[in-house]
């Protein structure tokens, strides 16, 4: 759940205030205000991938009211990672819900489950149905309660590495985490309850820039 649209937003702000330049003349707005804005703006951008890694428009708008409703989506993703995790024998280390616990921890997203990795590349087919169903979990979870997914490209990735680093090929490995994502889905409607409290406690202890110090998950 990265942020990698610093780029995009550099060139909205310039596309912004190119616009402004050319028709400020027609409303009254002089050269002076439009590029002391600019400036302003442009400024905000870089102090912002210098000190925060670009996400500090994640870090206000997890403070902003309604800033719960966005936290809570990644706290139910990453709940879901968690307990599908457990289900399946696999060892949760660590996990972050919003930008700000991630930032301190030196990782540039907005939420993150880590995990005890195999002790080898080249997996058994067994293992690798549990990380199926564990990688695609988070984003079963959004889809079931959303709609779709927002966060899961990193999963996705990290899983197609698995399979193909374990000598499968695409076919194989494509049916085999359609199969996982049908067992995924049916275990976390089953299982709603608990998915549901997951995520509020995670939710609970999710800091933002104007709770720093959340209740401790």
């Amino acid at each position: 759940m990265g942020d990698d649209g610093l780029p995009l937003r550099a060139g909205l702000a310039v596309g912004g205030f190119t616009l402004a330049a050319l028709l400020g003349p027609l409303v009254g707005l002089g050269p002076a205000p439009i590029a002391l804005g600019a400036a302003a703006a442009l400024g905000a951008l870089s102090l912002d991938a210098a000190r925060f890694g670009g996400l500090g428009g994640h870090l206000l708008a997890e403070a902003l009211p309604g800033g719960r409703a966005r936290l809570r989506r990644i706290a139910l993703h990453e709940a879901a990672h968690a307990l599908v995790a457990a289900e399946n024998g696999l060892t949760v280390v660590q996990v972050l819900v919003g930008s700000l616990a991630c930032l301190r921890a030196g990782l540039r997203c907005n939420g993150s489950t880590a995990f005890e990795l195999p002790a080898a590349a080249k997996l058994p087919a067994e293992d690798l149905r549990r990380w199926s169903r564990m990688l695609q979990a988070g984003m079963v979870a959004e889809e079931l309660h959303y709609g779709s997914a927002r966060g899961g490209a990193d999963d996705r990735a990290l899983l197609g590495r698995l399979w193909g680093l374990s000598g499968y090929d695409v076919a194989t490995a494509q049916m085999e985490q359609r199969r996982a994502r049908r067992e995924v889905e049916q275990w976390l409607r089953r299982e709603a309850g608990r998915l549901e409290a997951e995520a509020e406690r995670l939710l609970a202890g999710a800091p933002t820039v104007l709770r720093p110090a959340a209740l401790a998950p």
